[in-house]
């Protein structure tokens, strides 16, 4: 992340969204989502993720792979998210009537908090190495030519709702997203009520529609991508932090991140997924959080970092027993001002829970129905 933390008015997605309107008009019909995501995930990952810019309704190839989880905009140095693209700890302007810019079936509510809970640095060794050794151990089955990577998860987040030119914290609820991509990214679906236009969901599918293929990378990565990396921790950092430079408001906690976005919505391939812990466990800064609660209520041990520069703890929860990964949560830890408005110790900017993770044999193939 970046240290300068201005963030992108909503009088400029306005102007974005009219850009992206245009744009709108003259694309197949079904197609408007694909493009109107693709603007709100580069919103709220130009905080995280500096080298992207900001979309006029269609991006740069290899920059719009496929929809990422969101990532709390609460950092942004000139915020267009994870993700994916929920506003996370964002704006959401509301008219007279109550209506807003952001036109989802998730519902919202008050503002998320939590327990801060107690970090320390005593036990991060011997804790990653623990996750490592468990994630080595786990089943992890190779994904064939023809198969896909689904994976199941909640998430929920809060943000700056403003009414009437009167801000407060408001929060997207609890919903259910599912993805399902191809082991080369080429192929793939996403059902997730907070982005799509119906139940239904809609193709991930490449190339677009200009007819580009965009080429996997570090930030939006294919499973065949990642077979590719380097399995030796120092190797697989020393990589994180070449390709990631510039980005973040710190090498090291760009670096954190990045490992947190390849645990989050990703299938890393058996030999990686362990050097992935042993490479977080040799950034600086990294500390253990007794009890974390991920989006579906599971309590757990976190390994975590804070962002000096938002206030903000990222912190990757796994079951305290088994050491399996659980979810990601996003929490404030020193207080804030966004919009006007106080963000306070315990605000929950992004919580998220994997349901499931799995390879099934075809599109929106769930791993029940794989029998």
């Amino acid at each position: 992340m970046n240290a300068n933390t201005s963030r992108q008015h909503p009088a400029e997605w306005d102007q974005d969204a009219q850009l992206l309107s245009q744009t709108a008009r003259d694309l197949p019909t079904g197609r408007h989502q694909f493009h109107k995501e693709r603007l709100m995930a580069q919103i709220h990952e130009q905080a995280q993720r500096e080298e992207r810019t900001v979309m006029t309704g269609m991006a740069a190839p290899q920059k719009a792979r496929r929809f990422r989880l969101p990532r709390p905009a609460i950092t942004l140095p000139a915020m267009a998210a994870a993700l994916s693209a929920v506003v996370i700890a964002g704006v959401v302007t509301v008219g007279g009537d109550g209506s807003g810019v952001r036109d989802s079936g998730v519902a919202t509510g008050p503002a998320l908090t939590t327990d801060v809970g107690t970090a320390s640095t005593k036990g991060v060794p011997q804790l990653l190495d623990q996750i490592s050794l468990a994630a080595a151990e786990g089943d992890h089955p190779t994904v064939k030519p023809g198969q896909y990577i689904y994976i199941e998860s909640v998430l929920a987040d809060t943000f700056v709702k403003t009414v009437d030119d009167k801000s407060s914290l408001a929060s997207h609820e609890l919903h259910r997203r599912q993805i399902w991509e191809s082991a080369d990214g080429v192929k793939g679906w996403l059902i997730d009520p907070a982005v799509n236009d119906g139940p239904e969901g809609e193709t991930l599918s490449l190339p677009d529609e200009q007819g580009n293929t965009p080429k996997a990378h570090l930030g939006s990565p294919s499973y065949d991508y990642l077979t590719k990396l380097t399995t030796d921790p120092d190797a697989l950092l020393a990589k994180i932090y070449k390709e990631t430079k510039g980005q973040g408001n710190t090498p090291d906690q760009q670096a954190f991140a990045t490992i947190g976005d390849l645990l989050a919505e990703s299938y890393p391939p058996a030999e990686l997924y362990p050097a992935l812990f042993e490479a977080a466990a040799k950034i600086p800064g990294v500390v253990v959080v007794d009890d974390a609660v991920d989006a579906a209520g599971r309590h757990g041990v976190a390994v975590a970092r804070l962002d000096d520069t938002s206030g903000a703890r990222e912190e990757w929860i796994f079951d305290k027993k088994t050491h399996v990964y659980l979810g990601a949560r996003n929490v404030q830890v020193k207080q804030i001002k966004e919009e006007g408005v106080l963000i306070k110790p315990g605000t929950v900017n992004f919580t998220m829970a994997i349901k499931n993770r799995a390879v099934v044999d075809g599109m929106k193939q769930t791993p029940s129905q794989a029998g």
